[in-house]
């Protein structure tokens, strides 16, 4: 009895016989496929900005009922005994003439306390206290005091920052006072 072979074809690499030339190159891996998660959470940041940002503009839009001279009831001894009809009839043409200094120092002179009213006799220049929107108000008070927020006078600028939160209100101010070198001496939120 013979035994019969069945003819094989060689697999090249597997102990058969080498073609000349090249051959079949070696198994090569894929490149990995390239992660989408950090688009997905570039876009995701994106879109909260962008809705904190739609949302900031219609508050600013919509919010408050768009009287921007409206102080309040925020120190209980000033607003006594005073209402809205006598805040306008106060609004005369004279009043309307004087700076934002003068108009700083005519409220303390009438509702500050003595300390207060020394102090703000030194004040030269008000800015920022006549338009007033309670998003972000600003008002700078500048004084004739000399150094910075170690000097002397620092005492006497609180003073005046506080005296300027009893005359005026907002949702959201700071009013910072400087020294004739602009320096900043005190700062207090109103």
């Amino acid at each position: 009895m013979s035994q019969q072979q069945y003819p094989q074809q060689p697999q090249p690499g597997w102990g058969g016989p080498q073609q000349q030339g090249y051959g079949t190159p070696p198994f090569q891996p894929q490149p990995p496929k390239k992660s989408k998660a950090g688009k997905i959470v570039g876009f995701g940041c994106l879109g909260v900005v962008a809705l904190f940002v739609l949302i900031g503009i219609a508050a600013a839009a919509g919010g408050g009922n768009g009287d921007s001279t409206d102080t309040g009831a925020k120190d209980k001894a000033v607003a006594a005994g005073r209402t809205p009809e006598s805040d306008k009839a106060e609004a005369t043409p004279a009043q309307k003439t004087k700076t934002q200094a003068e108009q700083f120092k005519a409220c303390v002179a009438k509702s500050g306390t003595g300390t207060e009213k020394k102090a703000v006799q030194h004040v030269t220049k008000v800015t920022g206290a006549d338009k007033r929107n309670d998003i972000l108000d600003s008002a700078e008070v500048y004084t004739d005091f000399t150094g910075g927020l170690m000097s002397d006078n620092q005492g006497d600028a609180k003073l005046i920052a506080s005296a300027f939160t009893s005359c005026y209100e907002s949702k959201n101010g700071l009013v910072s006072v400087y020294g004739q070198d602009g320096d900043l001496l005190a700062n207090a939120n109103y």
